[in-house]
């Protein structure tokens, strides 16, 4: 049940650091609010097991995230990310999940590409490969290569990793603290959109801890205690899926992560932060 519950979650995490990199946002946040554009860079993060519960939690884990993401407004937005976590069950061998996706997003959100692949202790658990695009007052559509072909029309309302964090941008400089969202992200075999509510907390001032973070180019940003829960379709009065936490700098890199599946929670401490070259600036 635990690696159900982490293959759903590693998804999600991806959508996260999407979220937290992806800047076509950056570019109309900017030109609002004269914050900066958000950075591309290239994250690490080590994972561990923060808390434990119930028989079917495991007795230790560990773990590392690696997300790097590249591009412009103009050509559009890569994202590549790979989560590998090992869990100790309380009865039995470790067990191990490797997630590997990539994504692309137009500089307008109107398209977005996918392919994300699952192993579980080395057998491919998932293999989902598919494109999605938006009209306005038009169902998303959805084609899908893998794991069957087959085209999809879902909810209209649906956003896009890059969509979700103009959101959650929007609403964190507007001083709002609740932002409920449908998001789609190529998890759920490409098949489902997401309910999710994010909660905002106020600007942080905290002592960061992490070396990684302890850089120029994060001094002096402003950063938010974000915390995301993602339901199952239909099902937002129920207890979510999983729940991720994060601090979100206004530049777009995130620290401090906790995932959190219920039965137990893995914090990601970053350990290697690399600032990349910025896109020349464009005209849409």
């Amino acid at each position: 049940m635990a690696q159900k519950y982490l293959i759903g979650a590693t998804l999600a995490c991806a959508s996260f650091l999407a979220l937290a990199a992806h800047a076509e946002t950056a570019a109309t946040v900017a030109a609002v609010t004269g914050h900066p554009q958000l950075t591309p860079h290239r994250a690490v993060y080590d994972l561990t097991l923060a808390q434990a519960s119930g028989s079917k939690a495991p007795t230790s884990a560990r773990g590392r995230i690696a997300f790097d993401f590249t591009g412009s407004s103009c050509e559009g937005w890569v994202q590549n990310f790979r989560q590998i976590t090992e869990l100790q069950p309380a009865e039995g061998p470790p067990r191990l999940s490797d997630m590997r996706s990539a994504t692309f997003e137009a500089g307008d959100g109107k398209d977005f590409r996918f392919r994300i692949e699952t192993k579980l202790d080395n057998v491919q658990a998932e293999d989902i490969d598919g494109k999605a695009k938006k009209k306005t007052g038009a169902a998303l559509s959805v084609d899908l290569a893998r794991p069957k072909q087959s085209q999809l029309s879902l909810d209209g309302g649906a956003l896009f990793p890059t969509e979700h964090l103009r959101h959650i941008l929007a609403a964190a400089l507007s001083e709002e603290r609740i932002l409920e969202a449908k998001v789609f992200d190529g998890s759920g075999d490409g098949e489902k959109v997401f309910d999710t509510m994010s909660v905002i907390g106020r600007p942080t001032s905290s002592v960061v801890t992490e070396k990684a973070a302890q850089i120029k180019e994060l001094e002096g940003l402003k950063r938010w205690p974000v915390s995301i829960s993602y339901f199952e379709p239909g099902k937002r009065d129920e207890q979510p899926v999983y729940v991720l936490s994060f601090d979100l700098y206004e530049n777009g890199v995130s620290r401090a992560l906790k995932l959190d599946y219920g039965d137990f929670a893995l914090t990601g401490e970053m350990t290697e932060l690399s600032i990349l070259p910025s896109a020349a600036n464009c005209k849409m």
